[in-house]
């Protein structure tokens, strides 16, 4: 990917892009202090950071409705989200904060004609207005929790809400003009459509004419417009297998590339998984609109089944689940180095007593690639009856195998698994195996709720069709730029779970063709080289990680920006540059490396190298 301007969407020209470029040292800085000429210049960000334009399209649009002078909202896709939000701000923020809150829902309006074709996806949305005071305290929650609405659920929404097709559920009954004028949607939708489209795109099936016929005029334009909406690439009908055929994959049992289909899926696929646990069904994956509302929601699972016990952070930790562990519940224990002497510490604490709710890891972690002994955990956890949550996103189940090891394991679809980083995602799974197995389906009965919106489910099914396949080469490219980082002198520190003290720890989970993975850091021995080096690399850079294309960011400053020096006691250096490898040729994204890091070496030197 050719060099991009500040602020523009990675990839380029995307509508529902994940990442935004920060091409220089100095724009991520700026980022982080909220310097104008970089923020006003961003025109999209990383989702739970950076709330989408549609969403706040659709926000400002309710505000001016029903909201009161300086409001701001927050868009949530159940009521049930939107009082948990209201929950946590009531427990963190001043009384004048809360006193501030107000809640609108927004439903189908069941008296137009055209509503039944619409209910199949749920369209409802929840906002919590608030105050500027009590502004930061529900961004923590969409920030933490990732339980906001998708940019493309709102979009979807914002029209309805604009057609009067999404009223207040506490409202009477709007009357229907006695001619309704048919549902064609926003004129925007009516010519080509301007969300994304990606080079597997391909045509679905058309509704059937006889169908569109007999569900009479005002249901036939609405069919044709959620057509148009979706895309001549998208069909209503595919929804539910698209998420049969995400969970398959996931479990390692789909293998399949091919096109959709409505059949339903044989039975005895699941038994075959790669999981290495035989009674794994479908029904034990679920679903969410992001990693982090999967790893918030398996957390709050725990605490309702299990009670109110302080959690364990094993290993540094990507930002927010810390933040989840520490603010929702009674609080967690934190082990930063993932270490055994850590893991002997917990022992002594469980044999003294204590209790936990659950251990919350990454396999391996997000930066330092540290794999824990999950082994032990898993015998620890046994012995002393705590759950074990482990994050495969950076190792994917293509390369280990978690699942024995775990109660429950999540995963951050959005990255490499989707690949295109243009949606968002994420997964739990429940180990059938598990002592928790029965109380955790109990809950999921009752309080899971599903709201994965059905767009963005269809961009994650079509995106991951290649997911194996693309594992190989990733795994292969990063081996080859971990050799020349590892061959230059100015590299203090190569992390890559191959070359880490913890690789025995990731051999014990590596599967028998899995490699060790598309994510790499680097420490360079002195900031200016490592500033040099990502001013020079000529590769897309930005946050996320786990794109089809090579990501480069200095994520320590993205990610630890407040608390830098807390970061360094664990070992995570400040000017530490993170690299989530790619697809491109091999030969091809080692000589952008290799030039980069001679633009190091060539440049004017400072009198302290």
């Amino acid at each position: 990917m050719s060099q991009l301007e500040l602020g523009e969407s990675i990839p380029p020209h995307t509508a529902h892009a994940v990442s935004v470029s920060l091409p220089t040292w100095r724009s991520n800085i700026g980022y982080e202090e909220g310097q104008d000429w970089v923020v006003g210049r961003m025109s999209t960000g990383y989702p739970r950071f950076f709330i989408h334009r549609s969403i706040q399209s659709f926000a400002a649009d309710i505000v001016a409705r029903f909201g009161r002078q300086g409001s701001q909202a927050f868009l949530f896709p159940t009521r049930q989200i939107a009082a948990r939000c209201v929950s946590f701000v009531k427990a963190h923020a001043p009384p004048t904060a809360v006193a501030s809150l107000e809640t609108v829902h927004l439903v189908l309006d069941t008296t137009n004609p055209n509503h039944e074709v619409l209910a199949s996806l749920a369209p409802t949305i929840s906002a919590v207005l608030c105050s500027q005071e009590a502004f930061p305290f529900l961004k923590q929650y969409w920030q933490h929790t990732g339980d906001g609405v998708s940019s493309r659920r709102a979009e979807f929404c914002h029209t309805l809400f604009k057609d009067g097709l999404l009223r207040p559920d506490n409202e009477a009954t709007i009357p229907v003009p006695a001619s309704p004028k048919p549902c064609r949607g926003p004129k925007r939708y009516q010519r080509p459509s301007s969300f994304d489209t990606t080079k597997r795109a391909a045509p679905s099936p058309r509704s059937s004419p006889d169908r569109e016929l007999a569900a009479g005029p005002d249901v036939q334009e609405t069919s044709r417009f959620l057509e148009e909406r979706f895309g001549r690439n998208l069909d209503l009908s595919f929804v539910q297998p698209a998420r049969s055929a995400i969970k398959r994959r996931i479990a390692g049992a789909l293998r399949s590339n091919g096109e959709l289909t409505t059949a339903p899926p044989p039975e005895h696929e699941m038994k075959s998984n790669s999981r290495g646990v035989g009674n794994l069904r479908e029904e034990d994956i679920y679903l969410f609109p992001c990693g982090m509302s999967a790893i918030f929601n398996s957390h709050r699972a725990l605490l309702d089944v299990r009670g109110s016990l302080k959690s364990i952070n094993f290993g540094f930790p990507y930002v927010d689940t810390l933040k989840i562990l520490e603010k929702f519940g009674p609080g967690a224990v934190f082990y930063g180095h993932a270490s055994d002497s850590d893991l002997d510490d917990l022992q002594r604490r469980l044999e003294g007593g204590e209790r936990f709710l659950a251990l919350f890891c990454e396999f391996p972690g997000n930066p330092l690639l540290t794999c824990p002994n999950l082994v032990r955990i898993r015998q620890l956890a046994d012995k002393y009856d705590f759950a074990v949550v482990v994050d495969e996103t950076i190792g994917t189940f293509a390369n280990v195998n978690v699942l024995p090891f775990a109660d429950i394991v999540v995963s951050s679809l959005t990255k490499i698994f989707s690949g295109d980083c243009n949606v968002m995602g994420g997964s739990a799974i429940f180990n059938p195996n598990s002592r928790h197995y029965s109380s955790l389906k109990a809950w999921a009965r009752t309080e899971h709720e599903d709201t994965y919106w059905p767009e963005d489910v269809m961009f994650m099914e079509r995106n991951s069709r290649d997911f194996a396949s693309r594992i190989d080469r990733i795994n292969a490219n990063a081996e080859a730029i971990c050799h020349v980082f590892r061959d230059s002198p100015l590299v203090k520190t190569v992390f890559y779970p191959k070359h880490n003290e913890s690789k025995a720890n990731y051999e014990a989970c590596r599967l028998p063709n899995g490699g060790y993975g598309g994510l790499l850091s680097v420490v360079f021995r002195h900031q200016d080289q490592a500033v040099a080096f990502y001013d020079a690399i000529a590769t897309a850079k930005g946050p996320s990680l786990g794109t089809n294309f090579t990501l480069a960011s200095p994520y320590v400053l993205l990610a630890h920006y407040q608390e830098l020096d807390w970061a360094e006691s664990f070992g995570v250096d400040r000017n530490l540059i993170r690299v989530s490898v790619g697809l491109e040729e091999t030969e091809n994204i080692v000589n952008v490396f290799r030039d980069a890091l001679k633009a190091v070496e060539e440049r004017p030197r400072n009198h302290h190298e």
